[in-house]
């Protein structure tokens, strides 16, 4: 039996299958932050083609949040409306919907913007990155706030779930991390500090938004003394036990130059992801150049992850799904409009 066709679930949402597609940026809107028919196209047409849930691409909580000048927002009630026309479509092809929030700090681009970040490190020192100030209490307070306003328009445009963007060394992420975050405050320091405003975020989140939670995490930054796979694994429990439903696994993007990244092959941070399983006690969903149907089936079956997640194979091929349906004997997995094809 496949196990990529198994129906699965992240706290009370059900799934149809294993395939995910993950947040993956298209830097195609305005200013505004809208989103424009090429996003529409994109998603619906992935829904189209058999994922069981689509996961949208980082959306800004704010307009310093994004990481460029053409990244989604949802920081206005404005932007509720396209949302929730984005996922009526993917829904009616069988998709569940969730959306990334995200703040990118110091790896902001934003023009006539100035980033703002853990502490006063800039990512480069080459253009378009800046200098960032550092979050002051009263202004991390307000991006408690921001997070939760940009969940609760998701939930009005009727997002499945909802996922904490803290990977890749954007704002959260950058908390997370010994070298760059040199605070003094309640927020820095020790590994329980560090984790604090994620830990604090993903606690707001599941009190007063009726959603599942997935928080993406960057399971290891690629500095020799950096973050590390066990601090991953001390905050997957930690988020696990404030009602976090899925840890989505991820890697790298906190440093400009790394010292220790592994070779980059087929389904090289998935081992990442099975370190973080053996952790918690909630889905995890593996990334890594995973390709092919029978990567996916061999990451389940060998309890890597519960859910496995196509990215670039996905902008390659949004049908990838229906060629993993064929090669799995699962025709009712096909949309009954293509079957003929298959």
């Amino acid at each position: 039996m496949s196990a990529l066709f198994q129906q699965g679930k992240i706290g009370k949402l059900k799934l149809k299958n294993r395939i995910v597609m993950p947040p993956m940026c298209m830097y195609a809107s305005s200013k505004k932050g809208e989103l424009k028919k090429l996003h529409t196209t994109h998603y619906s047409a992935r829904a189209l083609g058999g994922v069981g849930l689509i996961i949208v691409e980082a959306t800004a909580i704010e307009p310093r949040g994004r990481i460029s000048d053409q990244d989604l927002g949802l920081w206005s009630h404005t932007h509720i409306k396209k949302h929730k026309e984005l996922t009526k479509i993917c829904h009616s092809f069988g998709a569940k919907m969730a959306i990334q929030l995200a703040h990118a700090g110091r790896k902001s681009t934003v023009e006539k913007s100035t980033p703002i970040a853990s502490s006063a490190l800039a990512f480069s020192d080459d253009a378009p990155y800046s200098l960032p100030h550092e979050a002051t209490i009263k202004e991390i307070k307000q991006i408690k706030k921001l997070f939760l306003k940009a969940a609760q328009r998701a939930k009005k445009a009727n997002y499945d779930a909802i996922e904490l963007h803290a990977a890749h060394g954007y704002f959260l992420c950058q908390f997370l991390s010994p070298l760059t975050n040199k605070r003094t405050d309640k927020y820095g320091g020790s590994l329980e500090n560090r984790c604090a405003l994620i830990v604090e975020i993903a606690q707001s989140l599941k009190e007063k938004i009726k959603l599942p939670l997935l928080v993406r995490l960057s399971a290891h930054e690629w500095m020799n003394e950096g973050w590390n796979v066990e601090d991953s694994m001390y905050l997957a429990k930690a988020i696990e036990k404030v009602g976090v439903d899925a840890i989505d696994v991820s890697a790298g993007g906190n440093q400009n130059k790394v010292e220790c990244m592994p070779k980059v092959e087929p389904l090289y941070q998935c081992g990442y992801a099975k370190a973080i399983k053996e952790a918690v006690h909630i889905p995890v969903i593996a990334v890594g150049l995973i390709t092919t149907a029978r990567e996916g089936e061999k990451l389940l079956k060998e309890e890597y992850c519960d859910f496995v997640a196509y990215g670039r194979e996905l902008l390659r091929n949004p049908n990838l799904a229906l060629y993993a349906a064929k090669e799995a004997d699962v025709p009712k997995q096909i949309c009954p409009s293509y079957l003929r094809a298959f």
